[in-house]
């Protein structure tokens, strides 16, 4: 028995669009009722979002049963992140902040066991090997890892080329809310100036033969991004879904209430 297939990698690798959301509550019973939704993938994330290791097992768990692939954004990817995260049974991993090749080949690194990589090897102990059930993991389990970076500066755009060069990077997500900070427009991630290096960096990355990914709430501006050929997109989050639809339900009923927050979830991602 060999490691689990990453479906969402194979995706990918056959350029087949991927829908996904993101996860910010923190709570395997919320990710339980969006894992039956139907969404390609979602993203639990640890950078933002109050999770910890076993907040993050829960909602491995409660995702289980669905056809959903879930991927983790930990706060930090550094070789001990990685590893813990790995072990859990996590085979796609969105590493955030990478501005260059040789963060992203650490970061590659930290996802492949020896010899190929840093990994340390604790299957015994691992959900990712069913505790040692999975006979032939260890020897297989690095070829089904996808690992996908997230540029969100310029710094990160203008070493794009580089970044695209490192052999093992899957996919390149690009982060709206702070790319348009670093350029000049924080709060603004549909401004055009932040939609033009948006696309130019979609396109570079599908000339690269690499995997182009985004967040985008806007489902006008999303579906322009699967146009221009992204191939993993999300299209919101459960924190933004609740604020919207809790909004929405005091102003059917109290109109005239004032609204402590009139500005709309924006990518913050």
């Amino acid at each position: 028995m060999t490691a689990p297939k990453n479906t969402f990698k194979q995706a990918l690798a056959n350029k087949e669009p991927q829908i996904g959301l993101w996860l910010g509550l923190a709570n395997h019973y919320t990710a339980e009722l969006i894992g039956s939704a139907g969404f390609d993938w979602l993203l639990i994330d640890g950078e933002h979002a109050p999770n910890t290791l076993q907040t993050i097992l829960g909602q491995l768990q409660a995702l289980a049963p669905f056809n959903t692939h879930p991927i983790v954004r930990p706060a930090w990817a550094d070789d001990v992140a990685l590893k813990q995260i790995l072990d859990l049974g996590v085979q796609t991993i969105l590493a955030p902040m990478v501005d260059n090749a040789e963060q992203a080949q650490q970061i590659v690194r930290g996802t492949r066991y020896p010899p190929h990589g840093v990994r340390g090897v604790g299957s015994a102990l691992a959900r990712a090997s069913q505790f040692n059930r999975t006979p032939n993991y260890l020897t297989t389990a690095n070829d089904e890892i996808c690992v996908l970076v997230q540029i969100e500066s310029t710094k990160a755009v203008e070493e794009l080329d580089n970044i695209l060069a490192v052999d093992g990077v899957d996919g390149v997500f690009i982060g709206p809310a702070d790319l348009s900070a670093s350029l000049g427009y924080i709060g603004q991630p549909n401004h055009p100036e932040v939609v033009k290096v948006i696309e130019a960096s979609i396109a570079k990355i599908v000339a690269a033969g690499k995997a182009p990914g985004v967040l985008m709430a806007d489902q006008v501006q999303a579906r322009r991004y699967l146009d221009c050929g992204a191939l993993f997109v999300a299209v919101g989050s459960d924190t933004g879904l609740l604020m919207n639809s809790t909004k929405q339900l005091v102003q059917a009923f109290k109109p005239d209430a004032e609204n402590q927050n009139t500005e709309g979830p924006a990518s913050v991602y």
